[in-house]
């Protein structure tokens, strides 16, 4: 929990801001494709402020989050990944880890491009697969995103915002199955998983966009 002038407050999934006795809530957004991509690269390629500060390129911070995007972790399960984490399973490669927050076992399936990124990725910095493959804390990838978007002009972005960028994707794309979407963030019901990402069931949206009046 981190305080800063008007008590912010910042939780995993939503930021509460206290201010004048009233607190007002402000849900993380998902990311966009083109947000997604534009923050990916930007940290990526760095940057100078408006204030005149340079912000080098940063290609951890960038892979951590390109990996939480694609693989649905939450970024503290993320920064305590390590190669061997990864383990082969007959013809596919699985995660073998017990998340922070729940203590379940995640053991989903890694496509071979995500695995084949991060072998490139420990390779170029001469990561053992015993060592965790970012050697940074939580705080300094949030602090460094928030730097980004700030520069950027994007609002309502956190950490929590690629995990939502990857349930939301997972469930346009998938005919929208909540069940699918609930089973991959491991959340005890398909209520819960619903609130997460913000999307009524196709039904509500298909209804929704028929019924326009406008004149």
């Amino acid at each position: 929990m981190i305080y800063y002038k008007y008590e912010l407050i910042i939780y995993e999934n939503t930021n509460f801001i206290k201010q004048g006795g009233m607190r007002m809530n402000k849900k993380t957004l998902a990311l966009t494709e083109e947000s997604y991509q534009l923050i990916i690269k930007t940290i990526k390629e760095g940057f100078t402020t408006k204030d005149g500060i340079e912000v080098k390129p940063n290609n951890r911070i960038a892979t951590a989050l390109v990996l939480e995007a694609n693989l649905g972790l939450r970024i503290s399960d993320i920064l305590k990944l390590r190669i061997t984490d990864i383990i082969k399973d007959g013809d596919r490669y699985r995660l073998d880890i017990i998340e922070q927050k729940t203590g379940k076992a995640r053991e989903f399936t890694v496509p071979v491009e995500i695995y084949n990124y991060i072998l490139d990725y420990a390779l170029e910095n001469k990561i053992n697969k015993r060592a965790k493959l970012f050697d940074i804390t939580e705080r300094a990838v949030q602090k460094h995103l928030k730097i980004t978007c700030e520069y950027l002009g994007l609002e309502r972005i956190g950490t929590h915002s690629f995990r939502k960028y990857f349930a939301t994707e997972i469930y346009k794309h998938n005919n929208y199955n909540i069940e699918l979407v609930r089973t991959l963030l491991q959340h005890t019901s398909a209520a819960t998983t619903q609130r997460y990402i913000g999307i009524q069931p196709k039904q509500v949206e298909d209804a929704l966009a028929k019924h326009i009046k406008l004149l």
